[in-house]
């Protein structure tokens, strides 16, 4: 079941961060030390991931807490990166955490300074008919973090050029699907690109796959070629009563 931050203790929120810092090594979204997390704790505060720690060895106290105001509370420093983790979570309220990392295929566009266009049309799962990519900036600045949230204005995905990926989510289990989903998205650019070159999706086509995103995964979505026909089996005898 899915929680809201607010739903959760300060305890669960951080041990459902250090479960997600080690989800990026095994689905190899990370290596090593590399990417971060961070997940809103309420309206003034976030937990972030801490800097240069082994996640495998990740204890919940190790997991600082940030205010907006750029102070850090507990035992460990914040990542690197905490800036852009701060503007984002300030500027997108309707998201609550952030994974970032630099996974292979991601990295490799952003490393030629590409997004990912509309060559297939799951590229709307971050929100619109392309993911964008970021200008270069140092690791760590303000400039990085402006540049990130130019990209990801209307987006809940972007690329970092010379660096990586970012994406954002309702909850962190949310942010790591989509961090999956990009990657395997710039994993088929890739080979698009090897094998000749992909054919574009126009921006009407596009827009109704946005469209049809809006209410997609959702049970009672309305389609007038679907009707349903109750949750017995046809065939299949109910079963007796006691």
């Amino acid at each position: 079941m899915k929680h809201s931050a607010h739903e959760l203790s300060d305890r669960q929120l951080r041990e459902a961060l250090i479960a997600t810092c080690r989800e990026l090594s095994r689905r190899a979204l990370s290596h090593g030390t590399s990417g971060n997390v961070s997940v809103r704790r309420d309206a003034q505060r976030f937990f972030v991931s801490p800097t240069g720690m082994a996640y495998e060895g990740l204890e919940p106290e190790d997991i600082p807490l940030m205010d907006f105001e750029g102070r850090w509370f507990g035992r460990c420093r914040p990542s690197s990166e905490w800036r852009f983790h701060r503007d984002i979570l300030a500027s997108r309220t309707d998201l609550h955490a952030i994974v970032h990392t630099h996974s292979r295929y991601a990295t490799a566009l952003a490393c030629t300074g590409r997004g990912i266009p509309a060559f297939h049309y799951m590229v709307a799962v971050a929100g619109g008919d392309e993911i964008r990519c970021a200008p270069y900036h140092t690791f760590g600045t303000q400039a990085l973090s402006d540049a990130a949230i130019a990209a990801l204005e209307g987006r809940r995905a972007c690329l970092l050029a010379n660096h990586g990926l970012i994406a954002l989510g309702a909850d962190l289990s949310a942010a790591l699907a989509l961090a999956g989903e990009v990657e395997n998205l710039a994993a088929q650019y890739c080979a698009a690109i090897a094998v000749g070159g992909p054919q574009m999706l126009d921006g009407a086509e596009m827009a109704r796959v946005i469209a049809k995103y809006a209410r997609y995964g959702q049970q009672d979505a309305v389609d007038p070629d679907l009707s349903f026909a109750g949750t017995a089996l046809p065939g299949v005898p109910a079963p007796r009563s006691a």
